[in-house]
């Protein structure tokens, strides 16, 4: 399994979390090739079918990046992002998936190197996870 590079989907606000990815990619840090960033206004506009399209697309696992709490442009968002999030992970253990497998973060825009992190620390659980349940065994 030392061969398995996981793909995975970050929902990213564009005000904080992208924001904090064009930095640390300004500032020549890098991350994993395997993230793949997905810009959305806010993360109060995430639903929970954007991380189930990603599972079924082939991710291996998913992670939502927004504004810190208390700093939300659109003063909850991040909130309500926040408890689909817990919800959506919930339903995945009940499905028998990990809920890890799914995550929320919070950064501001100048945490570039906060972002960096976060791309290779849940690229690392992934990996101990392994390849995603969703996945169709004739796709691997």
């Amino acid at each position: 399994m030392s061969d398995f590079e996981p793909k995975i989907i970050a929902f990213c606000c564009q005000y904080c979390a992208y924001s904090a990815a064009d930095m640390a990619g300004s500032m020549r840090l890098q991350y994993p090739t395997n993230v793949e960033i997905v810009l959305i206004p806010c993360t109060g506009r995430f639903d929970m079918l954007f991380a189930l399209k990603a599972f079924e697309g082939g991710a291996d696992g998913v992670y939502v990046a927004g504004c810190l709490e208390g700093t939300c442009h659109f003063l909850d968002g991040n909130i309500r992002a926040k408890k689909r999030v817990n919800y959506l992970r919930n339903e995945l253990k009940n499905m028998g998936v990990e809920e890890e497998r799914l995550r929320m973060y919070n950064l501001s825009a100048s945490q570039g190197p906060r972002f960096m992190e976060i791309a290779y620390e849940f690229t690392d659980l992934i990996k101990q996870l392994g390849p995603s349940p969703f996945k169709k065994k004739d796709a691997a």
